[in-house]
């Protein structure tokens, strides 16, 4: 009887075991190839940062809320609005006279203030044609919008940028 009973056991376990390792199979593996709210973030970053440097100001002002609200802090200067924080890079870089430069943000470090906003610090390096290189720090309010209407996902909602 005890030899049998024994039997009994492990063609259960035995039996178990492929079923379980099925059942291990089947659930849903977490994302782990789904990026992190930093991650996304500091790829907005490198993507405002490649746009800078092909000189296409709209391909990094992407990275900005258009919003009447989104506000820019600057060398003692208060824009309000993303045409305002538009208008200053235009007038800055792209006006008669001026370049863009090569742009190279560093020493980010994102802060997660909860699931859909960050505040970022980081170095901004510009390299300009008369080789001189203006750089500074800078300070950015990140928000997650829903996918839902015109803006969705990562936008920088507050930058304040000091020059040195």
């Amino acid at each position: 009887m005890t030899r049998v009973l024994i039997a009994v056991i492990l063609v259960a376990a035995l039996g178990a075991q492929p079923f379980a390792k099925a059942q291990t199979a089947a659930k849903p593996k977490p994302a782990s190839h789904q990026m992190t709210g930093p991650a996304q973030i500091v790829q907005l970053i490198q993507s405002q940062q490649a746009a800078w440097n092909r000189h296409d100001l709209d391909g990094f002002m992407a990275g900005y809320w258009n919003s009447p609200e989104l506000t820019f802090f600057s060398g003692g200067t208060v824009n309000h609005g993303w045409q305002a924080a538009r208008d200053r890079y235009v007038k800055r870089y792209q006006s008669e006279g001026r370049s863009m430069g090569q742009l190279e943000f560093r020493e980010l470090h994102v802060e997660m203030l909860g699931p859909a906003s960050a505040f970022v610090r980081g170095e901004f390096h510009l390299t300009m044609p008369d080789k001189s290189t203006p750089h500074g720090i800078f300070t950015l309010v990140f928000r997650k919008f829903p996918r839902t209407g015109a803006t969705s996902g990562w936008k920088i909602i507050h930058d304040h940028s000091s020059t040195e």
